[in-house]
């Protein structure tokens, strides 16, 4: 039987660290393909071999021309700035290519945009493509439902001095998943900042607390503090690696996909894993 072809990859974002770190993740996989490699104009690895920066040559150049970058490509993974990111699944929708989105920051709107797009190309869009990470999510829905009267509900979320938004995605989805295990609406109960006289906690919100600094990848905590007993489930992430694999897994998974907008839980087979238990 001959073997099934290695799924051409298209990488944005491609001179940064999430980046390189996924050209990497391609290269050394045995699937996949690199084929594409984009990045904003006036980036200093325009014109460059993509793998250049790893001494090794792919024979991609990166490239700020979306078409040029994405022809022949089955799929495009993005981890780059929600404006980029809708005008790169533009022209992927126009070449019926998939996605891989690791972007955070969109509105309700721009999600709205985006479910749109996956009625004619199959997206994979999640805040945290990390394998661990969507475990801890589900650990999170558990201990929600279980806990979800008596217990106050604060998540922390630590991120490297580079990072432009905040909370981060990954904590925003935490909170979504609590909020709905628990029967409530996360724009309804959230509390981004406590600062003077802020009066005793109401029962139903869900803190936020946010630190930047340094080169920390990630850590975030959710603390469920009771009378007695406080129980705290927390992820770290050391290395950015743990992302590039979870968008591979995501890769393969969209393989068999012509449409439709999807999450890690699906790509993991967690969703699965709640509907068998039903």
């Amino acid at each position: 039987m001959a073997s099934e072809r290695k799924r051409r990859v298209c990488i944005a974002g491609a001179s940064g660290r999430m980046g390189h770190m996924l050209i990497e993740a391609v290269r050394a996989s045995t699937d996949c393909a690199l084929a594409g490699a984009l990045d904003i104009a006036g980036s200093p690895g325009i014109g460059l071999d993509a793998s250049a920066f790893s001494g090794h040559d792919s024979g991609i150049l990166v490239t700020s021309d979306l078409h040029q970058g994405l022809t022949g490509c089955d799929v495009l993974i993005d981890f780059t700035r929600p404006e980029g990111t809708l005008a790169h699944l533009a022209v992927c929708r126009e070449l019926r290519v998939a996605a891989v989105v690791g972007t955070t920051g969109f509105t309700d709107a721009q999600k709205a945009d985006i479910a749109a797009i996956s009625g004619d190309i199959a997206i994979m869009m999640a805040p945290n493509m990390s394998i661990g990470m969507n475990v801890t999510l589900k650990l999170l829905e558990l201990a929600a439902r279980a806990m979800s009267t008596g217990y106050d509900i604060e998540i922390i979320e630590a991120h490297h001095r580079h990072k432009v938004d905040a909370p981060s995605g990954t904590a925003l989805k935490m909170g979504e998943v609590i909020a709905k295990a628990t029967g409530r609406d996360l724009k309804d109960c959230a509390v981004y900042a406590r600062e003077g006289v802020t009066g005793p906690r109401d029962p139903s919100s869900i803190g936020f607390a946010t630190i930047r600094g340094g080169d920390i990848v990630g850590d975030h905590t959710v603390l469920f503090a009771g009378t007695g007993e406080r129980i705290e489930i927390s992820h770290k992430s050391s290395s950015r690696e743990t992302y590039a694999q979870g968008s591979l897994r995501a890769v393969r998974f969209l393989a068999s996909h012509s449409t439709g907008l999807f999450d890690m839980f699906d790509v993991l087979g967690l969703n699965a894993a709640d509907t068998a238990a039903q």
